[in-house]
């Protein structure tokens, strides 16, 4: 059972419709998370987390307020105005010189048409840029360049003083909505369906200067892509509106792999074969990607599917994860993900090695009867092209957090610390480790009783 230290329960949405969703009872044996702080302060939704460094991180949303906050104890350090309207991205921005004390800053972009960079050690405004011609939707730091990069309208390039080095040329209306950064100082960018790649070249007039050069434009994906994931030096991959994902070589920019039948019932042997008739974009709409090494793990609808990069095929799949969209997963440094949804829940899923049976003869009926090979060759075929398309993993369901009354917008993990969940319902969660709370209240509650006694012998 969860202990509730503040806050209150969520009511699943959508009752009246019948759901083939997993469920888990009370006794969540694998699930430590069985404390809860609740931090309040926001005015509106809370989209976005960001971590600072190993206790800190920071909130923000369409209050338009930045909020720092201790991971530990929930404590509230900074509330930071500055902007007038929504917040659009945030990102961090620590100081690389190791000589000094690491300064952390973090960037923030509003619908305002402004970005500001703040002092996470005094809670200042250090500077305030507000030349943009549209709204600032994506942020992203290139650390070893020392640089940032903001996405709207236009691409442009900054240094850490907050001169604009140089920007593209005018892109779409629609604008920039994603950006990650690729080998050899280049860059890749989503715009509507386009996948545009940018380098950084260094420019003639000074050791600080730079030029952005678009060198390709990949036109792939059929609808907008929503997502964008670097996988590693040599991969990264995309996922749109219509339940496209595609693996990208980084140097080249080729198309590796792609997969866009995740509602086919071959993925999921358990699926319902309507499936595939008619679904909405929403319910196939890949809205978020993660990955390690071996896989990239995607949001698609209300499921979440395992995406084996060296195999290039779906692995695992959970096509009910939730009862609306997932908006966000995670893969944890064991064998779990974590997900949250419109929903309003928190789950955790546990990747398990599902043990394979022979495939069972498949009767051919009339074709048979009358000895037609043809035939009997087609079912044997389909019976094998079923068995290799069989998953040789299952996602199981190991822990569900239900804290929020609204749709959980995204989460932090910070190992022993715990989980920081934000949501449309203007709060932050901190689930916490029930059994390792437990254990620091006894070691505190020990050290007091130990030093009373140690300054009674003394008196």
């Amino acid at each position: 059972m969860l202990r509730w230290l503040i806050g209150g329960g969520r009511e699943p949405q959508g009752l009246a419709e019948k759901s083939s969703v997993q469920t888990i009872g009370e006794e969540q044996i694998q699930n430590p998370y069985t404390e809860l702080l609740v931090l309040k302060g926001h005015q509106d939704i809370v989209r976005f987390l960001v971590q600072i460094d190993d206790c800190r991180f920071a909130s923000a949303g369409d209050d338009g307020i930045v909020f720092l906050w201790n991971a530990q104890t929930g404590e509230k350090l900074f509330e930071l105005h500055g902007h007038t309207q929504k917040i659009t991205a945030i990102a961090p921005f620590s100081s690389p010189d190791a000589s000094e004390e690491k300064k952390h800053l973090i960037l923030t972009a509003s619908a305002d048409r402004t970005v500001i960079v703040w002092d996470c050690t005094s809670g200042r405004q250090v500077q305030k840029v507000s030349c943009f011609h549209s709204t600032v939707k994506c942020l992203t730091v290139l650390q070893r360049l020392d640089v940032w990069l903001s996405g709207g309208s236009d691409l442009c390039v900054w240094n850490r003083k907050l001169d604009l080095l140089c920007k593209s040329s005018h892109l779409t209306d629609a604008g920039i909505s994603a950006l990650i950064e690729l080998p050899k100082n280049c860059v890749a960018a989503a715009v509507g369906k386009e996948l545009i790649i940018f380098r950084l070249i260094p420019s003639n007039y000074g050791s600080e200067g730079w030029n952005v050069l678009e060198v390709k434009r990949l036109v792939d994906h059929q609808d907008n892509i929503l997502s964008l994931v670097s996988v590693n030096d040599l991969t990264f991959a995309t996922g749109s509106h219509v339940g496209e994902l595609i693996v990208w070589d980084a140097l080249d920019w080729t198309e590796q792999a792609s997969e866009c039948n995740f509602w086919d019932s071959s993925v999921n042997p358990d699926a319902q074969t309507e499936i595939k008739l008619s679904q909405s974009p929403n319910e196939t709409s890949v809205q978020h990607l993660t990955s390690d090494e071996e896989c990239v793990f995607a949001a698609v609808g209300k499921g979440i599917y395992v995406y084996n990069l060296q195999m290039k095929r779906v692995i695992a799949c959970q096509r009910t994860a939730h009862d609306s969209s997932v908006l966000h997963i995670e893969k944890l440094p064991n064998r779990q993900l974590i997900s949250c949804s419109e929903d309003g829940s928190v789950r955790i899923w546990e990747l398990r090695e599902k043990h394979q049976l022979p495939p069972e003869p498949v009767p051919t009926g009339f074709f048979n009867m009358w000895g037609f090979g043809r035939a009997n060759k087609q079912a044997n075929q389909a019976a094998k092209k079923m068995q290799e398309n069989t998953p040789m993993y299952f996602l199981e369901l190991v822990g569900d957090l239900i804290g929020h009354s609204s749709a959980v917008q995204m989460f932090l993990y910070f190992g022993e610390l715990g989980l920081a969940t934000c949501s449309a319902d203007h709060l932050i969660i901190l689930w916490k480790d029930g059994a390792r709370e437990s254990r620091l209240r006894s070691l505190t509650l020990f050290q007091k009783l130990s030093q009373n006694g140690d300054l009674q012998l003394r008196s």
